[in-house]
């Protein structure tokens, strides 16, 4: 029987969902995760279909941009996802500092477990962030 770290069994990895429109970054984000242990199971580049698959990875934590293409921003999917799951930790991450005031003055958000991060961001930050919410 081996006892070693490294050989644990994959179910006891915290599932992260990425949203995040810039490939090169999506990538850096989930690389890194990957190999501090994180299992990175969905990611996209839209939030057209964030609750979908929220539901259909239901990842321990969800990494969200704020500023992606489509019908709907990081905050709006972020909304979606909350008004049916509550409790589901969020990290939205922007390069826009109007951002912060946006989340703040919008009363939905004040019980919610959401955490804003200003790009760039440092992997060991994200990492830190991550840990904190779970």
């Amino acid at each position: 029987m081996r006892t070693n770290g490294d050989n644990k069994i994959k179910t006891d990895k915290k599932k992260v969902m990425i949203i995040e429109d810039e490939i090169d970054i999506l990538l850096l984000y989930k690389d890194y995760l990957n190999n501090k242990g994180f299992s990175v199971q969905a990611t996209s580049t839209t939030a057209n279909e964030a609750l979908k698959d929220y539901e259909t990875f239901f990842p321990n934590m969800l990494i969200l941009d704020y500023n992606l293409p489509g019908k709907l921003s990081g905050l709006e999917a972020a909304k979606q996802i909350l008004k049916k799951y509550p409790n589901a930790p969020i990290i939205i991450v922007t390069a826009y500092e109007y951002v912060r005031s946006e989340l703040s003055n919008d009363e939905f958000f004040a019980d919610k477990n959401i955490i804003l991060l200003l790009k760039p961001i440092k992997l060991q930050v994200l990492e830190y962030t991550i840990k904190s919410l779970l």
